[in-house]
């Protein structure tokens, strides 16, 4: 048995006794470190869900973890008690045609830890000790502390959106909403290249958290309309837009500062949109949905590892995991918070 954070209904977050499944012979044993929350956890936990997806029965929540390695099965060959590994959390089928072309992000069958998309609910990470497969863990090394490592999750989604827009290596790029997504998405675009950064959002703290990891100039739309009419000119100014609200309002507001030709990656989820098609089409925008990541986890794990992209300053505080109720409060908080963990040791 594991203590674990146990979703019942919105607000209802129980610590609960849950039973252990048994060590496989390609089963990896964690003692879980640091876990981030992250805005499906949020959608969850104040709402029951998000869209149309809705807990159906108690659910462990989390997917952003690292741990210490206790025990491995039999047939492990690349991992040893006492590794320190970051969890991919994304768990895909391997047989359907996307798995085989490559795109395991789009898998027919994916199992993705603390998803109620699929019934019965695929149960979260947010636990003491976590059995995971081998394929699912990533080596960190010593001098990685686990809370950064914890952000691996986060930081392959900004990766896979920045491979979206197919490169971002000199070119100019704003990224609209910058909670940890965005604020990740600035880093992902630094580390590849991008020429110039500008952050947008509508509220102060986040955006003094883009600065502080790399954005050139940082615009609180709502309080300087025209700083975003500037760029608006000549039919727009940036190659790449890096939308990360979900808000519709700001999906059709970006596309008035991308120059003809260039293109738009919507990271953020929300509901449906009604989009000014006739910009689209009259500026030949090019627009790509971007979901989850694969390989880029992996280098995630590299990239946080070398301090080739810092994430130290996105977090904002680790709250042992019985006080659980405490730390989604406090990661609800935009005026305080960009990126709460949880504690499990």
């Amino acid at each position: 048995m594991t203590k674990a954070c146990v979703l019942h209904a919105p607000t209802d977050l129980r610590i609960e006794d849950v039973e252990l499944p048994p060590l496989g012979p390609t089963a990896v044993a964690i003692r879980i470190a640091a876990g981030g929350i992250c805005g499906s956890d949020l959608h969850y936990y104040q709402h029951g869900g998000f869209g149309t997806v809705r807990i159906r029965q108690p659910m462990i929540l989390g997917h952003e973890v690292a741990g210490l390695v206790t025990a491995v099965g039999t047939d492990v060959t690349r991992i040893s008690p006492g590794d320190r590994v970051a969890v991919n959390p994304n768990q895909p089928c391997g047989k359907c045609r996307y798995c085989l072309a490559g795109r395991a992000n789009l898998c027919l069958d994916v199992q993705f830890y603390g998803s109620a998309m699929r019934f019965p609910h695929v149960q979260g990470a947010f636990r003491q000790e976590l059995i995971a497969d081998e394929v699912q863990c990533f080596l960190v090394p010593p001098g990685t502390d686990l809370t950064e490592a914890a952000f691996a999750e986060p930081l392959g989604v900004t990766l896979h959106a920045v491979t979206r827009a197919t490169s971002v290596a000199g070119r100019r790029v704003a990224v609209v909403g910058c909670g940890p997504i965005g604020a990740l998405a600035i880093t992902a675009a630094r580390r590849f290249g991008a020429r110039e950064i500008v952050a947008v959002d509508v509220a102060t703290a986040p955006l003094r958290a883009a600065l502080a990891v790399g954005a050139d100039r940082a615009i609180n739309s709502a309080e300087s309309p025209d700083d975003i009419a500037a760029y608006q000119a000549d039919k727009g100014y940036f190659d790449v837009l890096l939308e990360c609200s979900g808000n519709d309002r700001a999906l059709r507001s970006g596309l008035d500062l991308v120059h003809p030709g260039g293109t738009i990656v919507q990271l953020g989820l929300g509901g449906d949109i009604t989009l000014p098609m006739n910009s689209v089409v009259t500026k030949e925008l090019e627009l790509r949905g971007s979901f989850r990541f694969h390989e880029e986890f992996g280098w995630a794990v590299d990239f946080i590892a070398r301090r080739q992209i810092d994430v130290r300053p996105l977090l904002t505080e680790v709250i042992p995991f019985t006080d659980a109720d405490r730390a989604f409060t406090l990661a609800a908080d935009r005026s305080r918070a960009m990126k709460v963990q949880l504690s499990f040791a």
